[in-house]
């Protein structure tokens, strides 16, 4: 489990458990449009200047909505409460719709949700309020709901931006590259100065289109957060560095197809397993790495780093779980990586400083393999890679190692093979597996797929939909951001997901809030490894397709 590519739960809780297989059982708000200016009928030999054309003033709803592009989040609430007091009906409903994307900036999914709904209360037929509302959904894990209201304004012909990109953030989630781009395209077209439309439209670009453009990016006022902020400037000079040495592509040196190594056990102490991990040669550097479907990329130590003769690119604060902020660290550049017969070149790596260091050497996530058909057989500690099938119809894709968060389009949708009919849907949000699970029945919540996590885990919030939860301040829950403050236990929870149930008393409940605000949706739960490690997972990262196997007649 990690916020961008990084952290990981460092405790084994290995909990009694109850495990079973389960019978298989959808008018806009746009930027104003500045009207020429008509030529003057001023007679010359009356006057030897002409005065200034005088530029129109912006409607209060046009200037709210540029404080909200611009960052000036209260400037921008404050002037759409006074639209609400002054106005009625489609007007209080564009700016409670405004007002419910200032909130989703701010991290308030819950007052975003009020103020959309308000806003589609007040004028049922207005476009911005169905895509603002969908956008409210989609941020608590309603993907159904989300895409529903995305569709409501291109239904009736009404061509919302909004709604284009939240139909956009919707096929990236479910690795329909194709249809994203197409989405993405329009959006663009009919608003290109919408920071958040030229964000996702930028990662459509080739190399040399998005460096040129994120340059450009930068240079203008935005309203991401500093955090966020950060990330693209960090992203640009690792650009910029690849562009200075194209030979940085981390490309296979070796052509292998297939290969299969073990798993190497990853203790917490003497008696108690962590996880399972692979040996990984960075500049020939030795070290074992925590194998985390819940990571992105590879990242190691400092001292790993240090040894191994690693490039230090840019700085690059590590965030994950806990309560003491990010990690330093940095962005770094390795001559090569070898994990088992897999030998690649040029490739960049991300470092934990020693202030903040991990337990083990480091985390790879299972991503950096997306180009296989990734096989993590827990029970017989064995990793295998193969071949994905085919596309029809589209060229096979040269293998290379995911080993940052680089953007890249795939333009091909959704692919289930006939042999991968019973693997389950999931949604891809980055490195993060989020898979629909059922908690005592109730409707379907996220949980993310983390062999880096000591256990499943539910929030406080997703259980007190469900169950009892009590505070248990005797269990340490710890990350790359330090200690979690608050921890509690959840009373007789049972969750559903794929073809599977489990049955727990006294689950372990978070707040799991800065991993859901760092992939833009709701994340209630973690499925960990305590459970996985029953499993045989088989993971198609390109379109988003997971399946699970478990022998009930074999000893775990």
């Amino acid at each position: 489990m990690r916020s961008h590519l990084l952290s990981r739960l460092f405790l084994l809780l290995l909990a009694a458990a109850q495990f079973a297989p389960v019978s298989p059982a959808q008018q806009t708000d746009r930027p104003p449009q500045t009207a020429a200016a008509a030529p003057g009928s001023m007679d010359t030999k009356a006057a030897t200047t002409a005065a200034p054309p005088v530029a129109p003033t912006p409607s209060p709803l046009a200037e709210a909505r540029q404080l909200y592009r611009t960052g000036k989040y209260e400037a921008a609430i404050a002037l759409y409460n006074s639209i609400i007091k002054t106005n009625t009906d489609a007007a209080a409903a564009s700016a409670y719709a405004g007002l419910a994307r200032v909130y989703l900036k701010q991290k308030k999914p819950a007052d975003a949700y009020s103020a959309a709904a308000k806003a589609v209360e007040l004028a049922p037929s207005l476009a911005t309020a169905h895509s603002a509302l969908g956008e409210a959904y989609f941020r608590q894990g309603k993907i159904v709901e989300a895409e529903k209201e995305f569709r409501i304004p291109l239904l009736a012909n009404i061509q919302d931006p909004r709604a284009y990109l939240g139909l956009n953030h919707i096929c990236l989630a479910t690795s329909n590259y194709k249809r994203a781009k197409d989405f993405i395209d329009q959006a663009h077209k009919i608003d290109a100065s919408d920071p958040e439309i030229r964000r996702a439209w930028l990662s459509t670009l080739t190399f040399k289109e998005r460096l040129k453009a994120l340059q450009e990016y930068l240079a203008d006022e935005s309203n991401e957060d500093e955090h966020d902020r950060q990330n693209l400037e960090h992203m640009l000079v690792v650009m910029q560095d690849e562009e200075s040495k194209p030979s940085r592509s981390c490309r296979l040196k070796n052509k292998v197809m297939a290969t299969q190594t073990k798993l190497e056990l990853l203790m917490r102490d003497a008696t108690h397993l962590r996880g399972y991990g692979l040996e990984v040669k960075v500049n020939g550097t030795s070290s074992k790495l925590l194998l985390d479907t819940g990571a992105g990329g590879i990242l190691i130590n400092s001292k790993i780093a240090e040894k191994a003769g690693v490039q230090r690119i840019v700085e690059h604060d590590v965030k994950g779980i806990g309560s003491k902020g990010p990690a330093g660290g940095y962005i770094g550049y390795a001559d090569s990586v070898t994990i088992g017969e897999l030998e690649f070149e040029n490739c960049y790596v991300e470092v934990v400083e020693k202030s903040r260091s991990l337990d083990e050497d480091g985390l790879i996530g299972a991503d950096v393999f997306s180009h296989y058909l990734v096989d993590i057989n827990l029970p017989d500690a064995k990793f295998k890679l193969t071949e994905l099938p085919p596309i029809p119809d589209q060229p096979t894709e040269e293998a290379s190692l995911e080993s940052r968060k680089s953007p890249t389009y795939r333009l091909h949708d959704r692919y289930i093979a006939p042999e991968m009919q019973s693997y389950s849907q999931i949604f891809r949000f980055g490195h993060s597996l989020l898979i629909p699970t059922a908690v005592n029945q109730l409707p379907y919540k996220l949980f993310m797929i983390d062999t880096g996590a000591f256990d499943n885990t539910i929030t406080p919030e997703a259980a007190r939909e469900a169950s009892k939860l009590y505070s248990d301040p005797n269990m340490r829950v710890k990350g790359l951001s330090g200690a979690v403050n608050e921890v509690y236990r959840a009373d007789n929870v049972t969750l559903t997901f794929a073809h599977f149930r489990q049955q727990r008393q006294g689950l372990v409940s978070f707040d799991l809030t800065n991993i859901s605000n760092s992939i833009g949706t709701e994340v209630s739960g973690t499925l960990g490894f305590a459970m996985l490690r029953l499993l045989d997972i088989k993971i198609d990262y390109r379109d988003g397709l997971v399946g699970f196997s478990y022998d009930p007649n074999r000893i775990h």
